[in-house]
């Protein structure tokens, strides 16, 4: 009995008459928006029935306090926008310094949000605790390398003994032996290839087979220190 009497207490109040009609003119002015009867009964909690709604919005629709407008099988209704209270112009200037406001604060929040994310961009590139303490020892490693390279020359150390730089000239003597005898081959036979070709043909079919020739910097060794010294010691 008692689960009975508290389902009936949560019941909602039926309206009807003037109030039933006041109630939803009242709701369909507040939302001003197009309203069927169906979702006014289901918004209004059932207060008003389905039925009653329906006729009072019709009512309401002939007296010209609202617009009907038939879509279909389906009927909207929407408060009448000419009957509608004017706004005052202090309440309208109002609600305009609040949008302008509102649209500077919002500027203002946008420029900020643009300045925070490029600094979260400069801080998502910047080395960790953890990376920066590889590169330190990474780069300790690189300096302790280099005076070692350069401790021999300070103690006046040489960097090759005599053997090993007799070693080094013998190689460099057989191979530049080797690329003398080697170059007159090619001249030889690239001379009698190219003997009835223009200097422009000789110079294309070079491009075609990829035949590099000797460059400056080929001639410059040629006739460097490094040739001459090598060359004085084996003339000696």
């Amino acid at each position: 009995m008692a689960s009975k009497a508290k389902t009936a207490d949560q019941k909602v109040a039926i309206l009807k008459g003037k109030e039933a009609e006041d109630r939803v003119l009242e709701y369909i002015r507040k939302m001003n928006r197009p309203f069927g009867a169906v979702d006014v009964s289901a918004n209004l909690k059932g207060a008003v029935p389905k039925a009653a709604t329906q006729k009072i919005m019709v009512a309401l629709a002939e007296k010209g306090v609202l617009v009907q407008k038939t879509y279909g099988k389906t009927t909207f209704f929407v408060a009448n926008q000419a009957s509608l209270e004017d706004m005052p112009s202090d309440k309208l200037a109002g609600l305009e310094a609040e949008v302008k406001r509102i649209d500077e604060e919002n500027k203002r929040l946008g420029a900020e949000v643009k300045s925070l994310g490029t600094e979260l961009g400069k801080l998502k590139s910047t080395p960790t605790d953890t990376e920066l303490a590889a590169e330190v020892a990474k780069a300790a490693d690189a300096v302790v390398q280099a005076r070692g390279h350069v401790e021999p020359l300070r103690t006046g150390t040489p960097l090759l003994s005599e053997a090993e730089s007799a070693a080094l000239e013998g190689e460099w003597t057989r191979w530049r032996k080797d690329w003398v005898r080697r170059r007159k081959v090619f001249d030889t036979f690239w001379a009698l290839a190219t003997d009835a070709l223009t200097p422009q043909d000789a110079t294309e079919l070079a491009d075609e087979l990829g035949i590099e020739h000797d460059t400056a910097e080929h001639g410059g060794l040629e006739q460097g220190a490094l040739a001459a010294s090598v060359l004085g010691k084996r003339r000696r």
